[in-house]
């Protein structure tokens, strides 16, 4: 069995930091690695190898210093490495990157493709999927197991969703995005790193590769970042001290209701700066916008209606016309509400059932833009967006920012992207040089608009052309339903195995429960099975950006607190006034929580309305 393994060196995320005058990231002395999904990937290459013999390979893109990093990989037990190195590749998006990539496997014949879900710099997961997609392979993302039955030719994977997990069956060769628990995590010995140097690394060039410089590096790329911002925090850091933990809880609630809980906060959420929005703006080319629209469980998720409101904005100022794209079983049930939300027209691809997969929806909306030609697409950074919007981009050449927080115009129309990067430290301003500009938003990031009754919208029904979904979905199970909402949710409390095991977590939903919030955790925490991986924030996890954010006997490692540094007020509460958590919290009551959270929850009840 042939696998390749595609791998990413980035630097240390938590060591990082940004220089607020040059505005840039300083790299300067910090060490570089392996982006830790793409180790997932490569250690669970080596494990089906174990079974099933043949070779692993491992692929990466960068500078002749990246070389550290396959040996790294061949140390882990990667048989070979290809370095692909050449100027012509500096300055390359993820479509560019995805080109070369598709180039170098295409002369590797391969069984199966394995990639992390996302890199922990950059925080994209398009080059996977894009990937699939130039080299017409079924894909599988971000999967938790992984099976080979090579006398069948085909792999079979449980893949985490939204709200659980889908257990698919895929044909070989296909793509495979890693999950964070796809293999065990391991390190090398020092005579696996001696033997490492002994194994094989070839160089190649763009000349190798036959790759016209248009198509590759800074030329080929379809986004380019504009500059980067700073996200300054400006945490009150009060540690809130009196002499019981009954008096620290009624000054904690006291700050808590000043600030519109349970009413109308008045506190923001951290924010980068951002251009004066123009009122409206000139623009050549396409001026519509279209939102796609997604489903869970029969209704429209809310970040649907995030989109439309900014959407509506964004239309206004480039004198266009929102439409909104919405397909499956039940669809024209949702055509008033999208219509109440902002949207002129709902483009209707209804079904007796959901359309299949990734690559049918994507053959929709392919087709959807390469007819309507709208200037903006926009898609939820859900696990669907993810999976959809990358093959599109690819598909149609298209420039694609994934997992932005925000959109804004500049004076001259274009559509400045804000994607948020190393670990939420700063965010970037990318624009794109094709249209349409592509993004997908993570949701609960922007405003959700009133609906306006009596608003109405043209409906043109779509007949999509019929896709052989390659990858079969043999089992769904729903193991969180309430993890789909935790990225939209007001209010969110977070704990660590600081509570001391999974008996005590009714005392942390009591709290939650209390503060009409949802509930999440760290790695440790999922690691240990006491919460599904859904619940897991951070930087290998979701990011949220709650109004109100308590965390509870959690340490407030930099992998966890990247997840939620975009929240308006950060509550801790942790035994040790030591506690990293305290530096980047509002509030802090430092004692014991399995005291301080009953006496918490008691009295929110008593105040709340």
């Amino acid at each position: 069995m042939r696998i390749a393994v595609c791998i990413k060196q980035v630097p240390a995320v938590s060591a990082l930091q940004f220089d607020p005058v040059a505005k840039t990231i300083r790299r300067e002395g910090v060490r570089s690695e392996v982006s830790a999904f793409d180790v997932r990937a490569l250690l669970k290459a080596v494990e089906l190898r174990a079974v099933h013999g043949g070779e692993v390979t491992v692929v990466t893109m960068g500078p002749p210093p990246a070389r550290e990093a396959l040996l790294e990989c061949l140390a882990l037990g990667a048989d070979r490495g290809v370095l692909v190195s050449d100027r012509a590749f500096a300055g390359a998006d993820t479509l560019a990157t995805a080109r070369v990539l598709a180039a170098v496997l295409r002369r590797e014949a391969v069984d199966l493709i394995l990639c992390g879900r996302n890199s922990v710099d950059a925080e994209t997961g398009q080059v996977g999927p894009q990937l699939a997609e130039l080299l017409d392979l079924p894909q599988v993302t971000i999967a938790r197991t992984l099976a080979v039955d090579l006398a069948a030719r085909t792999c079979t994977a449980e893949r985490e969703t939204d709200d659980g997990i889908e257990v698919v069956m895929a044909p070989l060769p296909a793509v495979v995005t890693a999950a964070e628990d796809l293999a065990a995590e391991r390190f090398t010995s020092s005579a696996e790193r001696a033997a490492a140097q002994a194994k094989p690394i070839a160089v190649l060039t763009a000349a190798d590769l036959d790759l016209a410089p248009a198509r590759v590096g800074a030329a080929g790329s379809p986004t380019w970042v504009l500059g980067l911002e700073a996200v300054e925090e400006h945490r009150r850091r009060e540690i809130i001290e009196a002499p019981t933990p009954q008096a620290q809880v009624e000054l904690l609630v006291e700050r808590l209701l000043a600030h519109g809980l349970f009413g109308a906060w008045t506190v923001e959420r951290p924010q980068p700066q951002r251009p004066a929005a123009p009122h409206v703006v000139a623009r050549s080319g396409g001026r519509d916008v279209l939102v796609v629209a997604e489903t869970l469980a029969g209704a429209l998720r809310p970040v649907t209606f995030e989109l439309l409101h900014k959407a509506t904005a964004l239309a206004a100022a480039l004198r266009g016309r929102v439409d909104a794209l919405i397909a499956g079983a039940g669809a024209a049930a949702h055509v008033d509400a999208l219509a109440a939300h902002g949207a002129a027209r709902v483009l209707l691809a209804a079904d007796d059932a959901p359309l299949a997969g990734p690559e049918s929806f994507a053959a929709l909306l392919a087709g959807v833009i390469t007819s309507e030609r709208p200037g903006l697409v926009v898609l939820p950074a859900t696990v669907f967006g993810r999976d959809v919007a990358p093959r599109v981009a690819a598909r149609l050449g298209l420039g694609l920012t994934g997992e932005c927080v925000d959109l804004s115009l500049d004076a001259d129309g274009r559509v400045l992207q804000h994607k948020p990067a190393f670990g939420g430290s700063v965010v970037a301003l990318i624009a794109s040089r094709t249209q349409p500009e592509m993004a997908t938003v993570r949701p609960g990031m922007l405003a959700r608009g009133a609906p306006r009754s009596g608003r109405t919208a043209e409906v043109v029904c779509l007949a999509p052309r019929a896709v052989h979904e390659r990858v079969r979905v043999l089992e769904r199970r729903t193991t969180c339903a309430a993890a789909a909402e935790l990225e939209e949710a007001a209010v969110v409390v977070g704990f660590g195995k600081g509570i001391g095991g999974p008996a005590h977590l009714p005392q942390v939903q009591a709290l939650a429960d209390a503060l009409g919030g949802a509930l999440c955790t760290t790695r440790d925490v999922t690691d240990a099975g006491w919460l599904p991986k859904q619940c897991q924030v951070g930087i290998t996890g979701r990011a949220i950006a709650p109004q109100l954010y308590v965390a509870v006997a959690l340490r407030g490692a930099f992998e966890h607190t990247a997840g939620v540094r975009r929240s308006g007020i950060i509550v801790a509460v942790n035994r040790s006034a030591k506690a990293p958590i305290f530096k980047c919290a509002d509030y802090g009551l430092v004692g014991d929580w399995a005291v301080l959270v009953p006496l918490l929850t008691a009295r929110l009840r008593e105040v709340r309305p």
